[in-house]
């Protein structure tokens, strides 16, 4: 049985205070505990927080790059706010040179010192893709622009499904994921030497729709 008990004292975001990479993992993962042990906290949506909001400017301590599937709201699974989190979201956790354009900007002008990609169980972008790689073409035409984008995943999956136990699909979905992080990496020299200063971390997370938890993944150490 799951053991739902979190022992550790919670970090609950604060304004006024720096957040380093690792606080920013902690605020996200005991928020994703509380959304999954179902002990949600109350939120601020009053007229003066908003007010504050518009007054101070905003000042979020993570960046979600995440997909645009409506059962995986960010603000919703990690238990947060208005203000916290800087979301950016497109079909299949994707991105292109608008949304690493905001990630610059939330690096260079509000000083977010953590990037997380967020895949999740049940992504309708990679199963069109694997159907598309399985001979089902039957896709629109901006939809074929997505499966092009993820389709070098399913194939580099297709020999490592024939190895273990796990799917196609999921296989995939942790591939994309890690695809994602590597382009980020990769096309952004601004993000690149952010992380060579030690001044933001990027990381990729899972969400399980299901359960509601949100796996954080070690991709550095993964192979394939």
């Amino acid at each position: 049985m799951e053991n739902t008990k979190h022992n550790s004292k919670p970090l609950i975001f604060n304004r006024q205070t720096k957040v380093t990479a690792n606080d920013a993992k902690k605020i996200l993962e005991d928020g994703n505990n509380r959304f999954h042990d179902n002990r949600t906290l109350p939120k601020d949506t009053s007229k003066e927080k908003r007010k504050k909001l518009f007054d101070e400017g905003q000042k979020p301590f993570a960046v979600i790059v995440g997909c645009s599937d409506s059962r995986v709201s960010p603000e919703l699974i990690f238990d947060l706010g208005l203000g916290d989190i800087f979301v950016i979201r497109s079909a299949g956790n994707l991105v292109d040179n608008i949304a690493l354009g905001s990630i610059e900007f939330a690096i260079q002008e509000l000083h977010v010192p953590l990037i997380v990609v967020l895949g999740h169980e049940g992504c309708g972008a990679v199963e069109a893709t694997v159907k598309a790689v399985e001979g089902d073409s039957g896709v629109s035409s901006h939809l074929s622009a997505i499966v092009e984008r993820i389709c070098p995943c399913v194939e580099k999956c297709r020999a490592i499904e024939k190895k273990g136990n796990s799917s196609l699909m999921n296989l995939t979905i942790r591939e994309n994921i890690r695809a994602t992080v590597t382009e980020i990496l990769t096309r952004s020299p601004i993000i690149s030497k952010s992380i060579n200063d030690g001044r933001i971390s990027v990381v990729g997370a899972k969400y399980n729709l299901e359960s509601g938890k949100v796996e954080f993944l070690d991709i550095s150490n993964e192979k394939t």
